[in-house]
Formats: structure tokens, C-alpha cells, sequence
């Protein structure tokens, strides 16, 4: 599914314009990435849980050349569904 299936899906059901249904799907995407980068959890009930981890560095190995490569530190976005999104899912 993508942003605009779930745009036509919400336009559809709710009878609201689709270009502004597609604004606020778009500023809430926008308002979860702009609280993730600030390192900010986010917590949507039921839903689910998106947070930052930080990465340790580590080696790693080039597939091609065998050689050990140093991997530097990063950090990365995880998700944790949560209890009504895993009951729905089973």
C-alpha cells in the first residue's frame, strides 16, 4: 500500500477532498520524521512505537575483497507494533 492508496482509502471513506486528505497525511508523516530527527519517541496508541537506536561501530567485511572494513557508528529508526496492531495481524 502506498501514501496514495491510504489517501484514496481516507478520501473515499470520509468524503473529504482527496488533495486535502493527501495534506494532512503528508504533514503528519512530515511531524513524525521532524520529532524522530530531533531524537524524539513518537507513541501512537494502539498503533505502535517509532524511536531512534544508535548503532555501535563494528567490522564488517567486504563480500568482494574478504577484507575487513571498519563500520562507523549510526543510528537508525525502529518500530515496535503495538497490542491492537498485533492481535488484528495474528
Amino acid at each position: 500500500m502506498t501514501k496514495k492508496d491510504i489517501v484514496l482509502k481516507v478520501a473515499d471513506e470520509t468524503g473529504f477532498k482527496q488533495i486535502d486528505v493527501k495534506k494532512v497525511v503528508q504533514k503528519t508523516f512530515d511531524c513524525i520524521v521532524d520529532a524522530l530527527s530531533r531524537g524524539e519517541k513518537i507513541e501512537l496508541r494502539n498503533f505502535g512505537v517509532f524511536k531512534i537506536k544508535q548503532r555501535r561501530s563494528r567490522t564488517g567485511r567486504n563480500p568482494r575483497t574478504g577484507q575487513s572494513v571498519p563500520v562507523p557508528p549510526r543510528k537508525v529508526v525502529v518500530f515496535k507494533s503495538g497490542l491492537d496492531m498485533k492481535e488484528r495481524i495474528k
